[in-house]
């Protein structure tokens, strides 16, 4: 059986003001279209200069993980800063480390 790989992620800005959570099949091209969109207003994340990786979680099956973007989206800033802070303490971008 194959396995599926789907992620849940935050990205933030160079300033780490800004935060976006979305969900993907694909964290290394998203994050890549995360970057070639910075400082397009069309999007949210362009807008806000929003590709910097600082949290994931991997999924095997995509209603899992669009049931837990649903669920961090809906959260206060504070609640995503702990949740961050627990998998990522110093805020590292985690770009380099996806392959």
């Amino acid at each position: 059986m194959n396995q599926h790989n789907y992620f849940v992620y935050i990205v933030t800005n160079p300033e780490r003001k800004v935060l976006y959570t979305g969900v993907t099949n694909n964290l290394l091209i998203r994050l890549q279209q995360h970057f070639e969109n910075k400082g397009k207003p069309e999007t949210f994340a362009g807008k806000y200069h929003c590709y910097n990786l600082i949290y994931w979680e991997r999924f095997q099956f995509i209603q899992d993980a669009i049931e837990r973007e649903k669920e961090i989206k809906d959260w206060n800033r504070k609640k995503k800063e702990e949740l961050i802070a627990q998998f990522n303490p110093e805020w590292k971008f985690l770009n380099k480390e996806i392959q």
